[in-house]
């Protein structure tokens, strides 16, 4: 980590060029990816992904690399890695889970990116670790600011789930991808799963996007009880003035809370697996 920058923008950069997404650029046997390789997107703490990338490359995460020299992973893994750089140099960094509206015009894709505390503007600031700097955002032609992207762009969970429930956006919009036409890939049983998962990364469990518990482990749509207790979330964690013991109380909710053992139904393996977490 020595040769890391202290700088949001220097890490960003550095997040950027450590994962190979496991959809977004293809087949990864096109890129020279062993068909194997594919089981990386299941690595879960930071420590393995780095140990990961290591083993690929022994030069310092600074440095240039092959797509092969790169882990296989999804948007939430650049996030991790990004998140335990920051907070390695000191910087408050959490992640967030929602929906980009720049990648594919007139939808919104399931997404994670990170937030860091601007100290100097007293606000949190959303940082895109995934994508290169200068991206051109599909939807409009502009150029995403990477290191703070406009809240419109990047719709955390708790928004998009007020958003939908109060008629001003179409859930059936927001989905993990166009292409992927299964019910709880999209919608309101989407639409729970990233309030649910925004909440555990406030609490700073970054969760495997197929990971399940509690409320959300279950492919069946939220019903009426369970949408008023997401409304009731929502809300709360929109608040302006929500704190840490605000989300910790939220967090405690035995529905809500990320259990010891969770469910993993990872697109890699044929049936869901109980994991046991550390």
């Amino acid at each position: 980590m020595d040769g890391v920058p202290a700088d949001v923008s220097g890490i960003r950069d550095i997040s950027a060029q450590l994962v190979f997404h496991y959809r977004a650029n293809g087949d990864i046997t096109d890129a020279g990816f062993a068909p194997d390789r594919m089981a990386e997107i299941n690595l879960r703490y930071a420590e393995d992904m780095f140990a990961c990338v290591r083993g690929l490359n022994p030069a310092p995460p600074t440095s240039e690399r092959k797509p092969t020299e790169r882990m296989v992973g999804c948007c939430r893994d650049h996030t991790v890695l990004f998140l335990a750089l920051a907070r390695a140099k000191g910087i408050p960094a959490r992640a967030r889970v929602g929906f980009a509206s720049y990648f594919t015009p007139g939808w919104y894709l399931d997404h994670v990116i990170a937030e860091v505390w601007d100290g100097a503007e007293r606000r949190w600031r959303l940082v895109e670790p995934q994508v290169g700097d200068g991206f051109v955002a599909e939807s409009d032609s502009t150029v995403l600011d990477v290191l703070d992207v406009p809240r419109d762009r990047f719709v955390v969970g708790p928004q998009a789930w007020a958003m939908c429930r109060s008629g001003a956006a179409d859930p059936e919009r927001f989905v993990v991808a166009p292409d992927l036409d299964l019910p709880f890939l999209r919608s309101w049983s989407y639409l729970a799963h990233n309030l649910v998962f925004d909440l555990a990364a406030l609490a700073k469990h970054e969760m495997i996007l197929w990971d399940g518990w509690g409320l959300i482990d279950t492919i069946e749509p939220p019903d009426d009880a369970t949408r008023d207790r997401l409304d009731s979330l929502a809300k709360r964690l929109l608040e302006p003035s929500l704190t840490v013991d605000d989300i910790e109380a939220e967090f405690a909710a035995e529905a809500l809370r990320v259990p010891p053992v969770v469910s993993s139904s990872s697109p890699v393996a044929e049936s869901s697996v109980m994991v046991t977490l550390r």
